[in-house]
């Protein structure tokens, strides 16, 4: 899968000069599991990182990152997150691009160097890896790239870290830094303001759209806005067919991937080579235009994410929208940045209204404190404005849907969130943060770490 990436951005990488260093990539296995008749299962990434494949390539794609094998095989997380962020250090000056497999993996990289900088600074000037690294392969690798004690190397790091303020601290730490690479479409468009502010803007390129069950396709204009990426699908990979979805979710009869229209919105379906038969994605998407008479793609959203109180349905896309809109109040008005959000339909009550869960920072590095009302109330009547005409009707004249609820949560709430899904059996790998939360025990721990609750003080006009 990940070989059809560097035909495309060959000729990128050689514009911007990112062909003459190193990547560093936060790319981590799950332990594989089985099914009750024995068969073998694993996310796609493992299956590709324990492959035979994988682990001959030639020695100058390995030479092109910054961590060693032994650092993506280690099946802790955490101690391979360390390892990574140790390798990237040591080698800060040939690091040109920033990679994981969702945005949300180099926020969660950024936020773990936030904790373990000191600790990670002691390694590099001892020249010793930290002993609760207990991997040994791991281990092993890591202090030959750690050489030897290298103070310098660890002052200078100290120096940029210890700042209040974390604004631009990739490029400060690995200055050479053209851009960064992950999913940054669909759900994983939450994180962009965030790592803008960590990256000093650096571009921030989606160069793939797949799934476990098969690479669908590749962007084809990699420098293009985050927003606006379309993929190109790859008809070779797998064989494509589409159910075509109008806005109230009815789909019609299977086309081809010749027959797809422009502006129509679709379901893909896949027949892999794999023994998937007319496998339902569960994405829909809209066709934005060919790439020569290649059909390309824009993600939309995720089927059957749909929010709602009475009859009204608020999709993934619809509260993509009305959050960047909110949190352009946030940044206007405040010194804080949105770090992760979550929601849900709260009908306990009568009348039902929208929850929605947010987890703040200071983009100055402080403590959260005192939080300003006036801006969270803002941003609750600014949540409601961009909703549809069906649930400000609700909302304004009809009584049946409540205020619209901003609950603030502790800083590394939804840490903790994550941490839960993965005791249930989720993927640390391919673990996204669900945009609606409909589990009571995850709610529970949203709930645990509430600090503050806000609600709109108006309804929304009918006619925004």
């Amino acid at each position: 899968m990940i070989n059809f990436v560097p035909i495309v951005l060959c000729r990128l990488f050689n514009d911007i000069g990112a062909e003459q260093g190193k990547a560093m990539e936060f790319y981590y296995i799950n332990p594989e599991t089985k099914t009750l008749s024995g068969l073998p299962v694993s996310p796609a990434f493992t299956s590709f990182f324990m492959s035979e494949y994988f682990k001959n390539r030639p020695s100058k794609c390995k030479s092109e990152c910054t961590s060693p094998d032994s650092v993506t095989l280690c099946p802790d997380n955490k101690q391979s997150l360390y390892c990574h962020l140790l390798c990237g250090l040591c080698q800060r000056d040939e690091v040109v691009r920033v990679g994981a497999t969702f945005a949300f993996s180099l926020v969660q990289a950024i936020d773990f160097l936030g904790n373990y900088w000191k600790e990670l600074c002691s390694n590099i000037r001892s020249g010793h890896v930290s002993e609760w690294i207990t991997d040994l392969n791991c281990r092993r690798s890591v202090s030959i790239i750690l050489g030897g004690p290298n103070p310098e190397l660890a002052y200078l790091i100290e120096q940029e870290c210890s700042h209040e303020s974390w604004e631009g601290i990739i490029t400060r730490l690995w200055p050479k830094a053209r851009f960064l690479e992950a999913i940054f479409t669909g759900q994983m468009a939450q994180y962009i303001p965030i790592l803008e502010f960590y990256s000093n803007k650096l571009p921030q390129i989606s160069t793939i759209y797949g799934s476990s069950e098969s690479l669908f396709g590749v962007n084809m204009d990699p420098l293009s806005n985050p927003q606006d990426v379309s993929y190109t699908f790859l008809p070779n990979l797998s064989y494509f067919e589409f159910l075509p979805v109008d806005h109230e979710g009815d789909t019609g009869s299977i086309v081809d991937l010749v027959d797809v229209k422009l502006g129509c919105y679709y379901e893909p379906l896949v027949t892999n080579s794999f023994g998937l038969n007319r496998y339902r994605i569960g994405d829909i998407l809209q066709v934005t235009g060919f790439y020569n008479s290649t059909p390309q793609f824009r993600f939309v959203r995720r089927k059957n994410i749909v929010l709602s109180v009475d009859i009204e349905t608020t999709t993934e896309e619809d509260l993509l929208k009305a959050l960047t809109r909110a949190t352009l109040v946030l940044d206007k008005y405040s010194d804080f940045m949105l770090m992760g959000f979550t929601c849900y339909a709260d009908i306990s009550t009568f009348p039902g209204h929208y929850v929605f869960f947010w987890e703040i920072k200071s983009r100055g590095g402080k403590d959260v404190g005192e939080l300003d009302e006036k801006v969270l109330v803002k941003c609750c009547t600014v949540l409601e404005e961009s909703f549809d005409v069906l649930y400000r009707r609700f909302r304004s004249r009809d009584g049946i849907i409540g205020a619209l609820e901003i609950r603030v949560v502790q800083q590394g709430t939804f840490d903790s969130l994550m941490e839960y899904f993965i005791s249930q059996g989720g993927s640390t790998v391919q673990y996204k943060t669900p945009i609606c939360i409909n589990s009571p025990e995850a709610l529970a721990v949203l709930e645990n770490k509430v600090v503050a609750r806000f609600y709109s003080d108006k309804s929304p006009p009918l006619d925004t």
